[in-house]
């Protein structure tokens, strides 16, 4: 496996209103603010935001599809802060970092520390995030 400190990767994401307001209404999240453009329009943010799940989601799945190319991966925990919306029509940049890379006998794997970071198409911090997740040998 040999995670590395200091190892990044990343995704960029083009929402559009329709994926943002799909996903808010299967995570069951139903403020106007991610569906209806009307009350968007009203709201401090003045047009359609996507739904934080959409955004953790979509960062938290970002270490999973990296990790599991190297063996089996579960998430140990993850911490989020909200700092800007994220608008439905926008282009997002994910990104993690590795910090530490521990040896876990008990837990036969690697736990990795992690911080994340999510930029706006203005190269804006709209999310920022820490993780540990657990990197096991494939079996």
């Amino acid at each position: 496996m040999k995670v590395k400190p200091g190892e990044k990767f990343s995704e960029v994401i083009r929402l559009t209103p329709e994926d943002a307001s799909a996903f808010a209404l299967a995570a069951r999240d139903h403020n106007p603010i991610h569906h209806d453009a009307e009350a968007a329009a009203r709201s401090r943010y003045q047009r359609l935001i996507a739904s934080g799940t959409q955004t953790t989601a979509r960062l938290m799945a970002l270490t999973a599809t990296h990790f599991s190319k190297l063996g089996d991966m579960v998430g140990l925990e993850f911490s989020v802060k909200f700092h800007r919306p994220v608008y439905a029509d926008d282009t997002i940049l994910l990104e993690w970092e590795v910090l530490s890379v521990e040896e876990s006998l008990y837990l036969k794997g690697e736990v990795v520390d992690l911080r994340g970071r999510v930029s706006n198409s203005n190269n804006e911090k709209v999310v920022s995030a820490t993780g540990r997740v657990l990197v096991m040998e494939k079996t």
